[in-house]
């Protein structure tokens, strides 16, 4: 993985994944083409190993361990449904639910929420890496 897709996915500069690299952080080497490059694998630990995902607001515990918190930034209601959508970081959340929970949990735009994913169907996609025939 070059440089710049590393910074894109550890959401860092250029900059600071060469100076991560210079202190050892992430392992480089040199591809073919004389670039520097680094190991996919190595970028999803350092991912893991700096994520700070913000503190759950005091008081709230839970079972699950797939949690967002944001922020509200719009309400689409009717009578009966609505789509709510949050902004966690770097990630948009949308989330469908009954107007009356929007009503209970006193929902508008600029609310801190947390976003709980709690599934057994998650979808994972990635590149085709078979290249074309």
């Amino acid at each position: 993985m070059r440089i710049r897709e590393a910074a894109a996915y550890l959401g860092v500069s250029d900059d600071t994944v060469r100076r991560w690299i210079d202190r050892g952080l992430l392992g480089a080497r040199t591809d073919e083409s004389g670039r520097k490059v680094v190991d996919g694998y190595e970028v999803a630990m350092v991912a893991r190993d700096h994520a700070s995902p913000p503190r759950l607001p005091p008081g709230l515990r839970s079972s699950a361990r797939n949690r967002f918190v944001g922020l509200v930034t719009e309400i689409r209601s009717d009578a009966v449904m609505s789509q709510v959508e949050l902004q966690c970081g770097p990630f948009r959340v949308v989330s469908l639910m009954s107007s009356e929970a929007v009503r209970d949990l006193a929902l508008e735009p600029g609310s801190v929420a947390v976003a709980v994913i709690k599934s057994t169907n998650v979808v994972i996609e990635t590149e085709d890496q078979r290249g074309s025939a």
